[in-house]
């Protein structure tokens, strides 16, 4: 009897270090560095764009046509990578087993999503985390309007000369047990980019 009280209490302190250690890697996290790194896979109803720094000249009017013509699609389909690059100033690793983001372009919200990704930066280290984004633009055209949407997504993919101010806020979830633990606090990051000069 003595023996299983003790290999129990074993088991539990062992648990009970592991989710210290999810818990600390977690804050690690939030308190890292985040910056804009780059777009890629930018993909606009069915129009293959490439990466927002090389967007050409030939693909501004499909891509004109397609947000203009919104109000008469069934739907408009709309991906991307969203590249951040994340630093971490502290001793300690930084880490989570998985996220959970919503994305605001100029306050007019965009996209919520998750990424079930394991994410693990060591001290001082920079990654590259990217962000796979896909939503039918259609949605974001009922909750606002497409006018609004045209104006946003133009500045956004550098077609206007318009600045674009996007918040990404990012929830850690922490696999403990069998259970997935969200954190209730967002990590927020806001990116000011796009437009051409």
């Amino acid at each position: 009897m003595k023996k299983m009280i003790l290999l129990l209490s074993v088991a539990l302190l062992f648990n009970g270090c592991d989710v210290m250690n999810k818990i600390g890697g977690a804050y690690q996290l939030s308190q890292s560095e985040y910056r804009y790194h780059s777009l890629d896979n930018i993909q606009l109803a069915g129009i293959n764009l490439g990466n927002a720094s090389a967007i050409s000249v030939s693909k501004l009017a499909s891509i004109a046509t397609a947000l203009a013509g919104g109000s008469s699609l069934q739907n408009i389909p709309f991906s991307m990578t969203l590249n951040m690059d994340v630093t971490n100033p502290n001793k300690s690793a930084a880490f989570l087993d998985a996220l959970d983001y919503a994305i605001q372009i100029n306050e007019m919200e965009f996209v919520e999503g998750k990424m079930d990704i394991p994410i693990r930066i060591e001290p001082g280290e920079t990654k590259v985390i990217p962000i796979p984004i896909s939503l039918d633009l259609k949605n974001v055209i009922n909750r606002y309007s497409q006018q609004r949407v045209a104006n946003e997504m133009s500045a956004f993919l550098g077609i206007t000369p318009n600045e674009t101010s996007v918040t990404v806020k990012l929830w850690p979830k922490l696999t403990v047990g069998n259970t997935v633990l969200k954190s209730p606090a967002a990590i927020p990051v806001v990116f000011n980019f796009g437009g051409k000069n």
